[in-house]
């Protein structure tokens, strides 16, 4: 048996209401414990911050068009992991990478970060082998991946029809044959309008030749989520994303969720997540009178408390987007006139990649910028608000620390600010210069931890330090009762742990790579009656339209990574 204890750290533990109370953390056999003997080693966090293992509920990390991305953009190799001897290396494998890092690099920033677990938001089902063939090589954090639905033929059919048990049979078919974790939509009906050189940029837009709008396809899935019971809500990605104005259409996407409640055993109360918000907040008519509405949509999110919502934070650097919202990847290019790779999944879903210079002397990067942190300053329930920068969309997932740096010290936003050209334009279009609110350790526990658990309904096992959870562990060199006056010094501790702890094995020790045990593929298994409808069309529609066999579309279950099922039973 194996047996540890993290003694005299300063321990931040929302699940269990632990607010930075000097408190002793013992885990045995990888699960946290109420005690162990007196033989378990001995960790001592004096003086130190202790909180569960970070959760990323939103990334990209794995997959075809993270792989594509990785091809079309070699120079983005040219940032490299440490370099030792001349040999750039740490841990079993050589890191590349910045914005599109190697497998093994992302395994390995993540823990260097504290991170023990990601969820992986856009897995086209028909590619979904290759996302597992990319988990299987991403060392030691956890990883799970969602489908996507919101431009699939099978439920744009079965909603138009108003068919929400057929199209919660196929939902629950679908995370069987791809060993999927959730419902995600992006551009719900926009990627396959764009399939016929269309978009559909508000809710009400009919998607071409399917008869249904995106607000019919969001109520559809919200109701097939709720019927299966699954333990994280919709997973969505609006409409008329990065676009000036954008709010209002953000504001009628959230509308959609009134008067639905969560139905499940997970202890899941929201029916929408709303992804990367901070790229569907934006005032204007046009690129000049470009600004913020954060406000305006923190003011609906703060009383909505069936949504929860992750930033996506831009960062301020050279980075690669991808996205299956296909439609925003071709304007992009035709902004930045970079390389665009571009792809259309076959009755799926699609995507598009172009690389991307956030630069902060862009008066439009700079309150973009601004929009996501006031995002973050306006909310009330940090349980149901969580740090993202949708890597790489807005920024790869490395620069969390100092999303955590600005979010935390007012001091280091000005700072940044006052390094803008555009320093005049962005105040006048933002309010973060006239923010002073400076978020604490607890809050930012709840934001990178307990929050997207619970949001994910898993909060038993990942981002809780509670006796029963898993042993993932973060401890950070940052004394919680004398916070640096530097808030550089805050980045720097979150840049890198003193430990990090995956299952009750140190696998980060000083900031280095230690250990590589072996980690977890989660993902929803639905048990429910055979729905003998939905399989004959799904029979009909591979013979007829797929390039596949259904025999051949399904993962097979060996090549699943230590698969970690979380149990849904449909009566």
């Amino acid at each position: 048996m194996s047996e540890l204890i993290i003694k005299n750290g300063y321990v931040f533990d929302p699940i269990s209401g632990i607010k930075g109370d000097k408190a002793d953390i013992a885990i045995k056999d990888g699960k946290i414990v109420d005690k162990v003997s007196a033989k378990a080693k001995s960790i001592d966090a004096n003086g130190k911050t202790v909180m569960a293992g970070g959760v990323d509920i939103h990334t990209h990390v794995v997959g075809p068009k993270v792989n594509l991305g990785r091809e079309m953009r070699p120079e983005d190799k040219l940032f490299r992991g440490s370099v030792r001897g001349g040999i750039v290396k740490q841990g079993k494998r050589m890191e590349m990478g910045f914005s599109i890092p190697s497998t093994w690099k992302t395994g390995y920033s993540y823990a260097r970060l504290g991170y023990t677990y990601v969820n992986e938001a856009a897995m086209p089902p028909l590619m979904a082998p290759h996302v597992h063939e990319e988990i299987r090589d991403t060392p030691i954090i956890d990883i799970s991946a969602m489908p996507v639905f919101g431009n699939n033929w099978f439920c744009l059919e079965y909603l138009k029809n108003k068919e929400i048990e057929n199209n919660a049979a196929y939902i629950a078919w679908l995370l069987k044959a791809t060993y999927g974790v959730g419902i995600k939509c992006v551009n719900p009906g926009g990627t396959e309008a764009w399939a016929w050189g269309e978009n559909c940029v508000n809710i009400h837009d009919p998607v071409p030749y399917f008869d249904i709008t995106p607000a019919e396809i969001i109520k559809g899935l919200i109701e097939s989520n709720e019927y299966l019971g699954l333990p994280h809500s919709l997973h969505l990605h609006g409409n008329n994303l990065g676009n000036p104005g954008n709010y209002t259409d953000t504001l009628d996407t959230l509308k959609l969720a009134e008067g639905y409640k969560a139905k499940n055993k997970f202890g899941r109360t929201q029916v929408i997540h709303n992804t990367h918000l901070q790229f569907h907040s934006y005032k204007g008519n046009s690129w000049g009178t470009f600004g913020s509405a954060a406000k305006e949509v923190m003011d609906y999110v703060n009383k909505a408390d069936n949504i929860t919502i992750d930033l996506g934070c831009v960062t301020l650097d050279e980075t690669t987007t991808m996205t299956a919202d296909g439609p925003f990847e071709h304007h992009l290019q035709s902004l930045n006139h970079l390389k665009w790779a571009n792809c259309d999944v076959e009755l799926e879903t699609g995507s598009g990649i172009v690389p991307f210079v956030y630069d902060k002397d862009s008066a439009v990067v700079g309150i973009q910028w601004a929009t996501g942190l006031e995002l973050g300053l306006y909310a009330k329930d940090m349980m149901r608000v969580f740090i993202t920068t949708d890597h790489p969309n807005a920024g790869p997932f490395t620069r969390y620390p100092r999303i955590i740096k600005w979010l935390m010290s007012n001091k280091a936003r000005l700072a940044t600010l006052d390094s803008m050209k555009g320093k005049a334009k962005v105040i006048a279009a933002t309010d973060l210069a006239s923010m002073d609110r400076e978020l604490n350790l607890y809050e930012i526990a709840m934001m990178t931890r307990a929050g997207p658990a619970r949001a994910l309904g898993m909060s038993n096992m990942y981002g809780s330090l509670a006796a029963g959870a898993d042993a993932n562990i973060a401890i950070y060199d940052l004394d919680a009762k004398k916070l640096p006056t530097d808030p550089e010094l805050i980045e720097e501790a979150f840049s890198k742990t003193a430990y990090t702890i995956k299952e009750g094995v140190i696998v980060v020790q000083g900031g280095e790579i230690v250990a590589e045990p072996p980690n977890h593929t989660v993902w929803t298994k639905v048990t429910m009656p055979e729905n003998t409808q939905v399989m004959r069309d799904i029979k009909e529609k591979f013979t007829k339209s797929y390039t596949v066999n259904l025999e051949n579309y399904a993962v097979f279950d060996d090549h699943v990574y230590r698969p970690r099922a979380i149990e849904v039973d449909v009566a």
